[in-house]
């Protein structure tokens, strides 16, 4: 890559709407744990937050889909992380690391619509402008790892009848 800018977030290539989506989740997430509150009802406050304050970005669909899905799967995703954590638990382990593997374990097992590669590549790429020198790295590590197991993971759902929960139109 010769044409790298040294500002990464102006001309970073992904600034789309799913990328968009995938921070806004991440720093919902995030601030969900910092205060203790549901992550889908703080998704909630922020949509209607955005409808009454022209000032407020609108909460895009895709990000409440990634909540939600997260919110509801929190067990299986969080459980699907600490099985690849080696000498680590989840606790420790920084909350916008945790944010991050959550959305992109989440991607991995509920969204068949992303392909797996994607979903690592936004986890890193988020880690990178979120997180610490070592995030990076540390993220790719415990996801290339879920990759492997995900499609496994995904037909054990649809065995036992849990549909994948996405929104392909967004």
């Amino acid at each position: 890559m010769a044409d790298q800018p040294a500002d990464k977030k102006s001309a970073y290539k992904k600034l789309g709407a799913r990328h968009k989506a995938r921070r806004r989740a991440v720093d919902l997430l995030f601030e969900a744990e910092a205060r203790d509150v549901d992550p889908a009802d703080l998704a909630d406050e922020r949509i209607e937050l955005a409808a009454r304050d022209q000032g407020v970005a609108p909460v895009h669909t895709y990000t409440r889909t990634l909540v939600d899905g997260i919110a509801e799967e929190l067990d299986r995703v969080d459980g699907t992380i600490e099985s690849y954590l080696h000498d680590w638990t989840l606790p420790r382990l920084p909350a916008v690391d945790r944010a991050i593997l959550r959305v992109a374990v989440w991607e991995l097992l509920y969204a068949p619509d992303v392909p797996p590669i994607v979903a690592v590549d936004e986890a890193v790429e988020l880690a990178k402008e979120l997180s610490t020198d070592d995030s990076p790295g540390f993220v790719n590590g415990v996801l290339g790892q879920v990759v492997q197991v995900a499609p496994q993971i995904r037909a054990a759902a649809a065995a036992a009848g849990r549909p994948a929960e996405t929104d392909p139109g967004d």
